[in-house]
C-alpha cells in the first residue's frame, strides 16, 4: 500500500530481457533496509524488487504488466517516480494507492492556471465512469485531486512543487500515463455492476 507521494525521480539505468524484462532503477533512496521481494512504486505500478547496489534496485515485469502499464514504454534514462511501501505509523499525506493501475489515460491538454498546470487527460472506458469531481486519482503514482469530469476527460492542477519532483512536469499532450482510480471507486463500481439477487 501507498499513499500517492512521489520520494525520489529515478531513472533506469539498465533493461535486461530473460523470459521477463528486468528493469534496474537508479535512486537516491535510502535502500538499507530494502529487503528483496519488497514491493516499491514505479510510476504506479507496484512491482517486487529483486535486486539491488548502492543506489540502484531492480524490478522485474511481465508481459502483464507491460502491456497493461506505460512500463512497456521505458527505456534507459526513462525517469520513474518512486514510493517506498507505506508503513504503520506513517503519515498518509495523499490517499489510499495499491499500486495496481487500472489502465492508461492520454494526455489532451496542458495549460497554465496561477501558478500550477491544469491538465487534461482522457481515460479509456468503463474507467472514466469511477472518476469522480472532488475524488483522487493515482497518475504515475501520483496522488491527485479530480477538479472536473466531462465524459471521458477529467482535469487534475498540478502544483510547482509536483511539477518539479515528479515526470508530470514534462508531460504534454499525447503523452500517457499510469491511471489508479480511487479504491473506494473501484469497488462501488463493482457493487453497482451486480445484478440484484
Amino acid at each position: 500500500m501507498f499513499t500517492g507521494i512521489i520520494t525520489d525521480l529515478g531513472r533506469v539505468r539498465a533493461i535486461r530481457v530473460a523470459g521477463d524484462t528486468i528493469f534496474e532503477i537508479e535512486t537516491k533512496l535510502d535502500l538499507s533496509d530494502l529487503a528483496r521481494g519488497a514491493s516499491i512504486a514505479c510510476s504506479g505500478a507496484c512491482l517486487s524488487v529483486t535486486e539491488k547496489g548502492a543506489n540502484w534496485f531492480a524490478v522485474q515485469a511481465s508481459a502483464e504488466t507491460r502491456a497493461r502499464t506505460t512500463v512497456g514504454d521505458w527505456r534507459e534514462g526513462s525517469p520513474i517516480n518512486l514510493e517506498r511501501a507505506l508503513r504503520l505509523g506513517e503519515e498518509l499525506g495523499g490517499h489510499i494507492v495499491l499500486g495496481h493501475v487500472d489502465g492508461v489515460a492520454k494526455i489532451v491538454a496542458r495549460r497554465p492556471e496561477g501558478d500550477s498546470i491544469r491538465l487534461v487527460l482522457e481515460a479509456p472506458r468503463p474507467l472514466d465512469h469511477s472518476i469522480a469531481a472532488k475524488g483522487s486519482v493515482t497518475l504515475d503514482g501520483v496522488s491527485l485531486t479530480v477538479n472536473e469530469v466531462e465524459g471521458q476527460r477529467f482535469g487534475v492542477n498540478v502544483i510547482p512543487v509536483t511539477l518539479e519532483k515528479t515526470t508530470l512536469g514534462e508531460l504534454q499532450p499525447g503523452d500517457r500515463v499510469n491511471l489508479e482510480i480511487d479504491v473506494l471507486a473501484r469497488y462501488v463500481a463493482r457493487l453497482m455492476a451486480r445484478e440484484p439477487a
